[in-house]
């Protein structure tokens, strides 16, 4: 099937961009007003409450994000009480960063929300439909990352 004319709401990088943002604004309501958290700061959070010690590239790299939003939600963080920063005892100049305490207290409290809302929206989808689009979104992922 080759196509001539763009209509976007056909456009799958439109879809899957629109529906990330939906589901993303919509998550956020989850512990924005809660915890006073941003969605960038919570893609920070999520990286390091399962890999603790990494540095911000490693974030960057891990949430696709612009490695100046990650580094601004770093800064806000530390600011906050959220996450740590120290210096690689093999190499002064990278930095690892993990939850404080008090950051993993508030990563504790989101994972549950967030896991219900993944559960929520899964639900529309039957146990097949759902083996599909983890099976689809894991070939769009290889594809564009080879």
């Amino acid at each position: 099937m080759n196509k001539t004319e763009l209509l976007l709401e056909e456009f799958l990088p439109y879809k899957l961009s629109y529906l990330t943002n939906l589901i993303s604004d919509d998550l956020s309501k989850l512990y924005t007003d809660q915890f006073g958290i941003a969605h960038t700061e919570w893609r920070v959070m999520a990286v390091l409450g399962v890999s603790s010690g990494v540095s911000a590239g490693h974030v960057a790299k891990k949430t696709a994000m612009d490695k100046v939003a990650v580094s601004r939600a770093i800064n806000n963080m530390i600011k906050n009480d959220l996450i740590e920063r120290q210096f690689s005892s093999e190499d002064k100049r990278r930095s690892e960063l993990m939850l404080s305490t008090k950051g993993q207290d508030v990563y504790n409290n989101i994972v549950p929300l967030v896991l219900g809302y993944e559960n929520d929206i899964l639900s529309i989808l039957d146990e097949k439909e759902r083996a599909s689009l983890a099976n689809i979104l894991t070939k769009l992922t290889g594809y564009i990352k080879e």
